[in-house]
């Protein structure tokens, strides 16, 4: 893969990869958790030099001796996981399109939550469930950032 383009909530930072993406893995230490505000941080490494920011800066947080953490001022979406001078982790739910960035591997899976392994077996909402909740879906406007650059036709 590579061209992949993407970026925070509000639109304020907005990237693109210009070669290919590396690993994808999430990771289960609690720096990732509390970084992500989720389970476990789910990220993509790319090399430095292709990677563009096309719109907007990240701000930072050195989350321990070895690694900051870059994140949109605005809205506070968590971007990056930096570690290295050539390397850059990129959040996989900050692309355009994060379907096809499949994780191939979990790191320090002894901080994971002790029920995750089991989310996948809890039940969905009911069709009729669904239906009752039908119109209040309707009824939300996002304010999110679509999920395309805006200076595309």
């Amino acid at each position: 893969m590579s061209g992949e383009t993407g970026g925070c909530q509000c639109g304020a930072i907005r990237f693109r990869i210009t070669g290919k993406l590396g690993r994808a893995s999430i990771c289960h230490c609690r720096m990732c958790q509390k970084a992500t505000g989720g389970f476990f941080g789910p990220y993509v490494s790319a090399s430095v030099t292709e990677m563009v920011w096309t719109r907007g800066g990240l701000k930072h947080f050195q989350s321990s001796n070895k690694v900051r953490r870059g994140f949109c001022e605005a809205c506070g979406t968590p971007m990056t996981y930096e570690w290295s001078d050539h390397t850059i982790e990129i959040s996989i739910g900050a692309f355009d399109d994060p379907a096809p960035i499949a994780p191939v591997i979990q790191m320090a899976t002894e901080s994971a939550v002790p029920w995750f392994g089991a989310l996948a077996d809890l039940p969905v909402k009911t069709a009729e469930e669904s239906m009752a909740m039908a119109a209040h879906y309707r009824g939300i406007i996002s304010h999110q950032h679509p999920d395309h650059d805006t200076d595309r036709p």
